[in-house]
């Protein structure tokens, strides 16, 4: 199985436990924190839209919250070309329903409108992955609730936790930050809603 896009590594290592798993990312700084959290995988330098490996290398593919950061037609038709011909491409990232009631959107204006243009619809994914050659697209949601101590909130949002913190103004972000510092209550509860498309 090949995680696409593996970044520091936090979803491979659960990959690596129950198969024989790759890595590959576009960043050295993020393979090297992968090195140390998947050791059984195997990592490699480079992009998603030129992946450095054979035709139908793998029998499973997955990216975990990469799609939005790619050129998504180039790194699909990718991801189809390195799998066998029975093989299955996952792909999970945010349901535009997620946005609605994002727990940063009160505090930081324009991150929703930035999070929707990027951020590919159920519509977009089917089309993509069909338009890459996979020839069954199927979609499925899921709904998760979870939590964060205030202190823990604090931590992820002075660390840029998320890419969409480069895309606003920053002085929007000092403003946020300084009204999460004042506002934030002891727990910030969340939900999280996933669109998962697996195609073959």
């Amino acid at each position: 199985v090949l995680d696409i896009g593996c970044g520091t590594g936090r979803f491979l290592a659960q990959l690596a436990e129950v198969s024989q798993a790759w890595g590959v990312d576009a960043s050295p700084e993020m393979l090297e924190v992968a090195r140390t959290r998947a050791g059984g995988a195997g990592l490699k330098l480079g992009s998603a839209e030129e992946l450095p490996f054979k035709d139908g290398w793998f029998e499973r593919a997955a990216m975990w919250l990469v799609a939005h950061l790619l050129d998504r037609r180039r790194a699909f038709a990718e991801a189809n070309r390195v799998l066998t011909r029975d093989g299955r491409f996952a792909v999970a990232t945010f349901d535009p329903s997620y946005f609605d009631s994002f727990w940063l959107n009160e505090l930081f204006p324009s991150m929703e409108t930035a999070d929707r243009e990027r951020f590919p619809t159920a519509r977009d994914l089917e089309a993509g992955l069909r338009g890459a050659g996979f020839g069954e697209v199927a979609l499925s949601r899921l709904s998760q609730r979870g939590w964060l101590a205030r202190e823990d909130a604090l931590e992820r949002i002075r660390g840029k936790h998320i890419s969409t913190f480069d895309l606003i103004a920053e002085e929007e972000y000092e403003t946020g930050l300084a009204r999460a510092e004042r506002e934030l209550p002891e727990r910030v509860d969340y939900r999280v809603e996933w669109l998962i498309a697996i195609a073959s």
